[in-house]
């Protein structure tokens, strides 16, 4: 009781005296790193739901029908560098359209945006550890689909409803769309415009590198090879084509499954979910000091490797890629917590679907115990 007491007057007399700072600099990244991930997998969410409609849930259902085509395009999707892939697959999973096995093998391989910084920094190191990433993944994932039948995601059986209709009867006239608009989508209009807007500006440009990231990059005189203007140019034309399906739409199909379906019942639990898990983090990261607990002893370094690998967030793991580009930590330790940990990628599901958010987790946990371990042993 009296240990609560004391961190909880912490916090408070932290909050107290940074309070200025914190607003004004802290506060806005959270809240821009929470519209970002949720403007993303809306985005998705969208598309998605506009392709099953118009193809009469065709081409996914090919997808959903091939649990080996699910598994290597979960894998081949976690390769991109950012969370672009994992939300993907969060999105078809939490829809049944792609099983739990493919949604462990995207999580396994992705790096989120530690990717970048790795292949700038350490290329030949990261593409042994992409490769060994992928190896693992595809085989996990096909080891889970012979023995896990039922799907631990939310019943969202009629999540899609697909309905037998002509494509006049989906798509509207722009012109007539709107001189008739509807707040419904004035508000989408609006909404994914500022979210254009904002990625073309730089608004929502990440700023993930620690602390060490930067000095490290300062004492070596290193320019990063890999920056996220490409991947931003990709997020925006995607939204672009949103926007267009959102003007071409007609008022019924943008009602029923645009607002209905996917804004009203994922947009305020994904944005709270993540809002609430990165304030967690944040006071997490700066009332426990981890470089402090880092040692000589190799057992509680890669302990510590494993368990901040658990944080779903981009930023804490870059801590050891510094310290192995410094040579203090062991190939194994970085290659453990690449294993465990996938950036952004998981918070998604963790708004979705708390069990299977928990049973990727510990999958991948068990995966990078052994590997760790195994490689600590051996001596690398």
């Amino acid at each position: 009781m009296t240990f609560s007491v004391c961190v909880l007057l912490d916090i408070l007399c932290y909050l107290c005296a940074n309070f200025t700072e914190i607003m004004i600099h802290d506060i806005f990244d959270i809240i821009r790193n929470s519209l970002l991930i949720t403007g993303l997998v809306m985005v998705m969410m969208l598309i998605i739901e506009y392709i099953n409609v118009i193809s009469g849930g065709q081409r996914l259902q090919n997808l959903q029908n091939s649990r080996f085509k699910q598994l290597i395009v979960a894998a081949l999707l976690g390769l991109i560098p950012g969370c672009i892939g994992g939300f993907a697959i969060v999105s078809l999973f939490t829809h049944g359209i792609v099983n739990f096995g493919a949604l462990t093998a995207v999580m396994i391989v992705s790096l989120g945006d530690e990717a970048f910084m790795m292949f700038a920094a350490i290329p030949k190191t990261s593409i042994i550890i992409t490769v060994l990433l992928f190896a693992v993944a595809v085989f996990i994932g096909f080891v889970i689909n012979l023995f896990v039948k039922k799907s631990p995601a939310p019943n969202y059986r009629n999540h899609f409803e697909i309905k037998v209709c002509k494509k006049e009867n989906i798509h509207g006239n722009i012109l007539q769309n709107l001189k008739n608009i509807t707040y419904k989508r004035i508000i989408l209009i609006s909404g994914i415009t500022v979210f254009i807007l904002g990625i073309l500006s730089g608004l929502f440009d990440h700023s993930h590198e620690t602390q060490f990231a930067n000095e490290y990059y300062c004492t070596q005189h290193l320019t990063p090879a890999f920056n996220e203007h490409w991947l931003n140019i990709i997020f925006a034309v995607i939204s672009i084509a949103t926007l267009y399906v959102i003007v071409k739409v007609g008022d019924s199909f943008l009602n029923s499954h645009f607002w209905g379906h996917v804004i009203k019942k994922h947009f305020l639990k994904i944005f709270l979910w993540t809002l609430g898990a990165l304030v967690a983090i944040y006071f997490l990261l700066h009332f426990i000091n981890i470089t402090e607990w880092i040692s000589n002893n190799r057992v509680s370094v890669l302990l510590l490797a494993l368990t901040v690998g658990l944080i779903p967030e981009s930023g804490p793991h870059i801590i050891f890629i510094v310290l192995f580009m410094n040579g203090s930590i062991p190939f194994s330790v970085l290659l453990a917590n690449s294993f465990v940990q996938d950036g952004h990628s998981a918070l998604p599901l963790l708004a979705e679907s708390k069990k299977s958010f928990i049973y990727m987790k510990l999958i991948k946990l068990t995966i990078g115990i052994i590997i760790g371990f195994a490689g600590i042993f051996a001596g690398f």
